[in-house]
C-alpha cells in the first residue's frame, strides 16, 4: 500500500509530507483548494508525462516521492529484480522536475527511464477519475479480472500448461522438418562426407599422438645419421686401399717395429709407442664395435615416419576441408552420422511429431473451451453481481457485460482463445461499448466503483484512487458510494476525493485540503483531521460557508452511523 507521499514545490505546495494508513482515507475541501494538486503530484510519482508548469513558481525543480510497502508477493518486486535493482521492502518511486519541463525518475534512490517507473506504478496504484481512468478502462487485464472473479485459476493453469505442450511439439516439429529439408538438400555431399571420414575414422587425441611419435622419429633419424657419419669416418670406405684411422694406428706400429740397428736402450724406448699405439688400436676397435651395434640397433623403420605423416597430414587436410579443428573431427563425423541418420529415419520421425503436435493441440483447444465456457458462466454471474450493485448508485439503467470474442488461431495462447472485454450500455436500446468511451465521467467512476467492489479480488494493485466518485450525487445514492468504497477498502488501500459528506464520514482517515495566503502568496496545505476537527469539516459539506448547530447535529449523525 500507499505508506507515504512526500511533495516538494509543486504549483502551489512548498512541502507536504503525508503518511497514509490501510483501509479507507478520504480527502476533502473547497473546490480549488488544491486536490487536483495532490493527484498530479501523485501521477507524478507514477510516471505520468512531467511538465514545467508543475513546478512552484520562482524554483528550479519539484520532486514527488511516494513510498510503498507492497506483500513480499507482489510482482513490483519481480520486475525490480528482473531490472537489477535491489528489492527491499519499500519501495520509493520518486519524480524530480526540472523548470524547462526534463525530469528524472529513480526507484529506490536509483536512476530509472520513465517508462520503468510508469510500469511500476500500474503494479501499485490504480487510479479512477472522471476524465482518464487507467486499471479497469483497459480490456488487455479483462480476462484476468473475470478469470479471478469466477476462481478459474485451476481451468486457467490447465490451459496454460496445455499450450505450452503443445507449443514445444510445434517447435520440435518444425525444428525436426527444417534439419530434414537442410539433409536433404545436401544429402549427396553429406554421404560423401560420412564415408570419407568413416575411412580415415579419426581418432579422439589422434593429432597429438601422431606429432609426438614424428618428432620422436625425425629425432631417431637425425641420431642414426650422427652415428652412420662418425662409423664412417673410422671405417674406410675402401678397406683394399686403407686410409681409415685403424690402419694408420697399424702402420705405425709396423713402421717402429722394422726401424733397423736398435740397441736394447733403442728398444725400451720405443716399446711405450708401441703399447700406446696398441691400446688405441683396441679403443679403435671398441669404438667401431659400439657404433656398429648402435647403428644396428637404432636404424629407423624406413617406412615408419612416412606412414606417420600420412596419417597426421591426411587429418590436417581433412580438418582444413570441414573448417574445424583436428580434435574435432570425431565429434564432426558423430554428427553428420545423425544427420544422415536423422534423414534416413525422418519420415518416421516426423510423422511421430505431427501426431504428437495434433494430439497436443487438441489437448489446448479442449482445455480452452472449457475455459470459455466457464468464463461465460462466470461472466453470466458477474452482470448479476454488477446489476445489484449499480442499481444503488443510480445506474439501474446501466448493464455491464463480460465479452467473449473468439481470436483467430494465430492469437491464441496461455490464456486461452478468447478476448474478453468488459462493455457497458449506459441506457435501454443503447448499443454496449467500451467503458472507457460510453459513460459521463460521474457514470463512468460509479462503474468503475461497481467493478471494484465485485473485482477487486482479482486485482494485484494495493492501492486504489477515486477522484470525485461521487460527482453530480448526493443523499442516498453518496451513501450507496461511500458504502462500496468502504466494502472495497476491506480489501485493499482506496483513497478518495469527494464533495460528500456521506462519503467523507465512512473514511477511516480524513485529510483536509485547504488553500491560504502566506505573505501575499496562496500556498496549499493538507491536515490530518482529528475527530473533532473532522466533524467540523464534515459539517461544513453540509451546510456550505456557515456551519450551524444542525450541520454539526448531521455531521454528528453520520458520524454515528459508521462508527
Amino acid at each position: 500500500m500507499l505508506q507515504a507521499l512526500a511533495i516538494r514545490d509543486v504549483v502551489l505546495i512548498e512541502r507536504l509530507d503525508l503518511a497514509f494508513g490501510p483501509g479507507l482515507s478520504v480527502l476533502t475541501g473547497e473546490t480549488g483548494a488544491g486536490k487536483s494538486i495532490l493527484l498530479d503530484s501523485l501521477g507524478l510519482a507514477l510516471g505520468q508525462r512531467a511538465e514545467a508548469g508543475l513546478v512552484r513558481a520562482g524554483q528550479n525543480q519539484a520532486s514527488v516521492s511516494a513510498a510503498f510497502q507492497p506483500p513480499t508477493s507482489h510482482p513490483a518486486f519481480a520486475l525490480l529484480i528482473e531490472q537489477g535493482i535491489e528489492a527491499e521492502d519499500e519501495i520509493v518511486l520518486r519524480r524530480v522536475v526540472q523548470a524547462d519541463g526534463k525530469s528524472r525518475a529513480f526507484v529506490n534512490d536509483q536512476p530509472v527511464g520513465v517508462a520503468l517507473l510508469r510500469r511500476l506504478g500500474a503494479l501499485l496504484v490504480e487510479v479512477q477519475g472522471q476524465h482518464d481512468q487507467v486499471g479497469l478502462a483497459d480490456p488487455a487485464g479483462h480476462a484476468a479480472l473475470l478469470d479471478a472473479f469466477g476462481a478459474l485459476e485451476t481451468d486457467r493453469t490447465q490451459v496454460a500448461t496445455a499450450h505450452r505442450a503443445w507449443r514445444d511439439a510445434e517447435r520440435a516439429l518444425d525444428a525436426a522438418q527444417k534439419a530434414i529439408a537442410e539433409a536433404q538438400a545436401d544429402e549427396e555431399w553429406l554421404r560423401h562426407a560420412v564415408a570419407e571420414l568413416g575411412a580415415l575414422a579419426p581418432q579422439e587425441g589422434e593429432e597429438e599422438a601422431l606429432a609426438t611419435r614424428r618428432q620422436g622419429l625425425q629425432h631417431g633419424e637425425r641420431r642414426a645419421e650422427a652415428v652412420a657419419a662418425a662409423l664412417a669416418e673410422l671405417t674406410p670406405r675402401d678397406r683394399r686401399r686403407g686410409g681409415g684411422p685403424a690402419d694408420a694406428l697399424r702402420s705405425a706400429a709396423r713402421a717402429l717395429e722394422r726401424m733397423p740397428g736398435q740397441d736394447q736402450a733403442q728398444q725400451e724406448g720405443i716399446q711405450p709407442a708401441l703399447t700406446l699405439l696398441g691400446m688405441a688400436q683396441d679403443a679403435l676397435s671398441e669404438a667401431e664395435t659400439l657404433l656398429t651395434r648402435m647403428v644396428q640397433d637404432a636404424a629407423p623403420d624406413p617406412r615408419a615416419l612416412e606412414q606417420t605423416e600420412e596419417r597426421l597430414f591426411a587429418l590436417r587436410a581433412a580438418a582444413r576441408k570441414h573448417a574445424v579443428a583436428v580434435v574435432e573431427l570425431p565429434d564432426l563425423l558423430e554428427s553428420l552420422k545423425a544427420r544422415l541418420s536423422s534423414l534416413d529415419a525422418g519420415t518416421g520421425r516426423v510423422a511421430a511429431l505431427e501426431k504428437a503436435a495434433r494430439e497436443n493441440r487438441t489437448a489446448y483447444v479442449a482445455a480452452a473451451n472449457a475455459l470459455t465456457q466457464a468464463r461465460t458462466e462466470a461472466g453470466a454471474r458477474l452482470e448479476k453481481a454488477l446489476s445489484r450493485e449499480l442499481v444503488p448508485l443510480k445506474l439501474d439503467r446501466a448493464r455491464v457485460t463480460a465479452t467473449l470474442t473468439p481470436r483467430p488461431e494465430a492469437a491464441w495462447g496461455a490464456d486461452g482463445q478468447d478476448r474478453v472485454e468488459f462493455l457497458v450500455s449506459t441506457n435501454p436500446g443503447q448499443t454496449p461499448g467500451a467503458l472507457a468511451k460510453i459513460a459521463s465521467g460521474g457514470e463512468l467512476s460509479r462503474l468503475m466503483l461497481a467493478l471494484k467492489v465485485v473485482l477487486s479480488r482479482g486485482s494485484p494493485v494495493p492501492t486504489l484512487v477515486f477522484d470525485e466518485v461521487d460527482s453530480g450525487i448526493g443523499g442516498a445514492t453518496a451513501a450507496a458510494v461511500g458504502d462500496r468504497l468502504t466494502k472495497v477498502a476491506a480489501r485493499v488501500q482506496v483513497l478518495v476525493v469527494t464533495h460528500s459528506p456521506q462519503v467523507a464520514a465512512r473514511g477511516a482517515a480524513h485529510f483536509q485540503v485547504a488553500k491560504r495566503l502566506r505573505d501575499g502568496r496562496a500556498e496549499t496545505r493538507v491536515l490530518a483531521l482529528d475527530t473533532g476537527a473532522r466533524r467540523e469539516e464534515i459539517a461544513r459539506m453540509l451546510a456550505g460557508e456557515k456551519v450551524t448547530e444542525a450541520a454539526r447535529a448531521a455531521a454528528d449523525e453520520l458520524l454515528a452511523a459508521v462508527g
